[in-house]
């Protein structure tokens, strides 16, 4: 299946090579198949809805190329194309990231995407040990310098809303991405800085990609946060 999926792949990049790409820089040149190939093996294996993030500006790539000079997450949002145009198109996807090689990969969750539940690196990965050492069964993970983010089956907004409230508490560090949300995915560059990785890579068995419910996870996330040094506040990507 991989090797007919490749053969796809290089298909969509070849029919989207223009002389305008060909001299592009060394370093943007490079990028095409990386964040490309990232970009359509989610649209085409997964079939989830992707976007281009707004990505770096300024001489040396340092500010968000949104109008915000104070954006918290730069370059790693959605801004044009908004969000509501996230598509598991190839032909889409290809058109976006051949024009724009070096864009961040943005996961557009819920609905019937895969959502997620993202905490500090250090809390996600002794919360991790623990769920290993409990038998369950993890889906993919996302990993970046200072957060990982462990993705979950869709959920609904009401259905979160009744597990967290059932919650004594819940540390203001957990972030959930669920339906109207985003997820910085591999091989983008996080916003802090360093490479967004798959700690756990998407795996699909005989019934597709398998992906554990928010409940079966959510209370090591909590207790993990929770004691985590400074609470694990930080929210940078």
């Amino acid at each position: 299946m991989r090797e007919i999926l490749g053969r796809r792949l290089q298909r969509l990049r070849d029919r989207f090579k223009s002389p305008r790409a060909a001299r592009r820089s060394t370093a943007a040149a490079a990028a095409v198949p990386s964040l490309l190939d990232g970009a359509l093996t989610c649209a085409t294996l997964w079939r989830w809805p992707v976007l281009p993030g707004v990505g770096r500006a300024g001489a040396d790539s340092t500010r968000c190329a949104c109008p915000d000079p104070d954006c918290v997450v730069p370059g790693a949002h959605p801004f044009d194309p908004g969000l509501l145009a996230a598509s598991a198109d190839a032909r889409m996807v290809a058109w976006w990231w051949t024009r724009r090689p070096t864009a961040p990969v943005l996961l557009a969750t819920g609905g019937a995407a895969p959502c997620a539940v993202s905490l500090s690196a250090g809390a996600a990965a002794r919360a991790v040990v623990r769920l290993d050492a409990q038998g369950m069964r993890l889906g993919p993970i996302v990993a970046t310098p200072t957060r990982w983010s462990l993705l979950v089956a869709p959920y609904s907004l009401e259905r979160l809303g009744e597990l967290l409230y059932a919650k004594d508490h819940v540390p203001s560090s957990l972030r959930f991405h669920g339906e109207g949300g985003y997820l910085l995915l591999p091989p983008s560059t996080a916003s802090g800085g360093g490479q967004v990785r798959w700690e756990r890579e998407p795996a699909a068995g005989r019934d597709g990609l398998w992906l554990p419910e928010v409940e079966a996870v959510v209370d090591a996330l909590v207790e993990a946060s929770s004691g985590a040094p400074g609470g694990g506040s930080r929210l940078a990507y």
